[in-house]
């Protein structure tokens, strides 16, 4: 029998995460369907099955992977959660919800914070996989830097928490530089970034800025020379490509980027990064090497290959899952089911 796997999401960012590892369980002649909880179900392939809640109790998947924070208890199947990107120094990256059997953790880093809460708490396991989003694109990180472009393109990328953003301080000195022409601007937003910001954004297009929206934003990496950003975790997955990354006010700065704390620095740290000091380089590569050590862009493999010896190994852990009633009932009202587990 064809093994069941549910990908779930809550984001339509699940897509851009998930896929790479509904290619593998398709080539292995498994079988997947995809469960939304908020967008991104509109965004689904006519080859992927959506289903709702009812179909997915009577699947009854082997399986359910998500990027989310949190997964229906009454959906059976162990319970994955893959994450939704790098840890950008948010608070709640390193954050046990009490919903997941196993975390399939991305780097080192990551990994070994994880398995110390896991041997103080007993309620979950954890196997280092490398993340799923980026397979699709590691012989493209392994290619030797182009040169800069003529005239240079610049992703520009916020988170959307207005604690972290650096959207509306910056705007005005994107709208300025954008309308020098010395750069070719590209816009990319966290999907849950405040309406007013994004239509401003969109406002400035002209010759030399376009507003993108790409499912995935690795997409735009290999069209773009540098990022700016703030406190995003797209930043670390664009560091993987060797390329400089201007910041402002990271919260956890370091030699692999050129943080300002001014926006009047914004024009003189794009100058810098555009000269591809070497010190910078280097340190962006020993960074990315840390960061994300498998090169190999088989994590997606290796999520499933950590399923299948969760599995092998009785399916438990060495405790139970707490009970966690509040967070249950939260998600059983924002999916509508009050059925039976």
């Amino acid at each position: 029998m064809p093994k069941r796997y549910l990908l779930y999401g809550s984001e339509r960012y699940a897509l851009a995460i998930l896929r790479p590892i509904q290619a593998v369980i398709r080539a292995r002649g498994d079988e997947t369907a995809w469960f939304f909880d908020g967008p991104g179900a509109q965004d689904l392939y006519d080859d992927e099955r959506l289903l709702t809640v009812e179909e997915v109790r009577a699947w009854r998947p082997l399986a359910v992977i998500t990027p989310s924070n949190a997964v229906p208890h009454f959906f059976s199947g162990v319970k994955v959660e893959v994450f939704h990107g790098f840890d950008a120094g948010k608070p709640r990256h390193i954050y046990i919800r009490g919903f997941f059997d196993l975390y399939c953790t991305i780097g080192p880093r990551d990994t070994l914070l994880f398995q110390e809460l896991a041997a103080r708490l007993g309620h979950f396991s954890v196997i280092e996989t490398g993340f799923p989003k980026i397979d699709p694109f590691m012989a493209e990180f392994a290619c030797p830097l182009s040169p800069v472009r003529e005239p240079p393109v610049i992703l520009y990328h916020s988170t959307f928490s207005p604690s972290w953003s650096a959207a509306e301080i910056l705007y005005e000195e994107i709208r300025r530089l954008s309308r020098e022409g010395r750069w070719r601007w590209i816009i990319s937003f966290h999907p849950k970034m405040n309406e007013a910001t994004r239509a401003k954004y969109n406002a400035l297009e002209n010759d030399y800025l376009r507003f993108a929206e790409p499912d995935n934003i690795l997409e735009l990496f290999s069209k773009v020379d540098l990022m700016c950003s703030d406190t995003s975790s797209a930043l670390n997955e664009f560091l993987l490509t060797g390329k400089p990354v201007v910041t402002f006010k990271n919260r956890r700065p370091g030699p692999q980027l050129i943080d300002i704390h001014d926006p009047r620095d914004v024009e003189s740290a794009i100058e810098q990064a555009l000269t591809r000091p070497p010190t910078l380089m280097q340190a962006i590569n020993d960074y990315a090497r840390l960061l994300h050590p498998w090169r190999d862009g088989q994590s997606s493999a290796r999520v499933l290959d950590a399923i299948d010896d969760f599995i092998a190994r009785g399916a438990r852990n060495r405790r139970a899952k707490p009970l966690n009633l509040w967070r249950k009932l939260k998600i059983r009202r924002r999916i509508g089911y009050w059925g039976p587990v």
